[in-house]
């Protein structure tokens, strides 16, 4: 009997496979341009990091996280996002005295024990940045711009970018109660989530997919009427630097972030294209986490995107086709046909090498499923003049090229 694989855990071959490879090396490449490193970090934490961090009352600590006690007996969990993680590393590196702003991201599998989806399973991948050290508002919208040129790197268009301010602390307690009294009124049309929330974490009521086009929700008081003046001028300056960089954002009034840690500035990428989970990035400011978690009172802002979303709105558009298919047609081709894909790799170009000789035929076929671009015959007319027949498997036509000028040849081929 074969061991079935666990609901919710998936097995990534191509397509899915070479998007997640596309999207870590823009990562590489983008996120270095802004002065972001790249950290690695364990996926086992304590769980008291999450309690501290995200807050005991979200759905991700009390229902999602998977939990279990290590040898001691000691609450360990799997990690349900990066950001808490990332900060536990900063504080035990010691960064805020090494430098007086740090630029970190990383990336990798997430846990959360929910309800399987299109574009979400129980372990998940996210791309995490976070810019520790600076209350600046130019920092929050060198954040946003990161994204949206590490998105647009990836050719995924109609996406839309919204933003909101959720204040600081004090005038964020202020709307708190505003909230609370407003929809202490309609608790009746209320989902059971909603009514459970309400007392407990009452912005997350703004972010229910249920509710959200009732009546009382689209009345619901506004972050911005309550942000105090200087969460109000800290905003207009973000969004005055995306607009004057040409970044276009939707003001939207009941954007929230589901984690308790996040103040001021927070911003979503969200599609159309991928049904009801529109979100393919968030993320915002939350100046007190890292004091929080017993660090010094540092600054910091982030995002995370969501890898497998990405991949469905990327779709099979970034899969790189193999360069060269080799075929040998006769046992005494086959050492000068392994030697030659040897050359063409070393040259930089990728491909295939077919095991044994085979017939035209057998060779024309095990070329096409491999989807290389160029197939490379190697019979014993072509070994004795040290060449080989290279067949462009898009036009169709053949030509003889001498064994030393193929890969020149087939790099300059479109």
């Amino acid at each position: 009997m074969s061991i079935a694989r666990i609901n919710g855990f998936a097995d990534m071959f191509e397509p899915e496979s070479t998007a997640f490879t596309f999207m870590e090396s823009q990562c590489r490449k983008i996120f270095p341009a802004y002065g972001f490193k790249e950290v690695r970090l364990p996926v086992l934490e304590y769980t008291d990091l999450f309690a501290r961090s995200i807050g005991t009352e979200t759905d991700v600590v009390q229902k999602e996280m998977y939990t279990f006690p290590d040898s001691k007996g000691k609450p360990t969990s799997l990690r349900p996002e990066a950001t808490a993680g990332m900060m536990r590393a900063y504080i035990a590196a010691s960064l805020h005295a090494r430098e007086q702003v740090s630029r970190l991201y990383t990336f990798g599998p997430m846990f959360r024990h929910e309800r399987p989806q299109k574009g979400r399973m129980r372990q998940f991948h996210q791309i995490d940045c976070e810019l520790l050290g600076s209350s600046s508002p130019v920092a929050d919208a060198d954040v946003v711009s990161l994204l949206v040129h590490f998105v647009s790197s990836l050719g995924i268009g109609g996406l839309t970018l919204r933003m909101n301010s959720l204040g600081c602390a004090s005038c964020r307690q202020t709307y708190r109660q505003a909230l609370i009294s407003h929809f202490e009124k309609h608790e009746a049309e209320l989902c059971e989530d909603c009514r459970r929330r309400l007392h407990a974490n009452p912005l997350r009521v703004l972010d229910c997919k249920k509710d959200r086009e009732l009546p009382c929700m689209l009345d619901a008081p506004r972050l911005l009427d309550y942000n105090c003046p200087d969460c109000l001028e800290h905003y207009e300056t973000v969004t005055g630097l995306l607009k004057d960089a040409g970044i276009a954002y939707v003001q939207d009034d009941r954007l929230v972030r589901g984690l308790d840690y996040y103040c001021r500035t927070t911003f979503e990428l969200q599609s159309d294209a991928i049904g009801a989970q529109t979100a393919v990035a968030g993320g915002g400011r939350y100046d007190g986490l890292v004091k929080q978690l017993g660090g010094p009172d540092i600054p910091g802002i982030g995002f995370a995107c969501g890898m497998e979303r990405l991949a469905l709105l990327l779709g099979e558009r970034q899969l790189q086709r193999p360069d060269f298919f080799v075929v040998s047609l006769d046992p005494s081709c086959t050492a000068f046909a392994f030697k030659l894909a040897q050359s063409l790799r070393h040259a930089g170009l990728s491909g295939e090498t077919g095991y044994g000789s085979s017939g035209m035929k057998s060779a024309m076929r095990q070329a096409g499923k491999s989807g290389a671009r160029f197939a490379v015959i190697v019979g014993t007319d072509e070994l004795s003049r040290g060449a080989c027949a290279v067949k462009n498997m898009d036009q169709g036509t053949q030509e003889e090229v001498p064994a030393d000028a193929l890969a020149t040849y087939i790099a300059n081929k479109d």
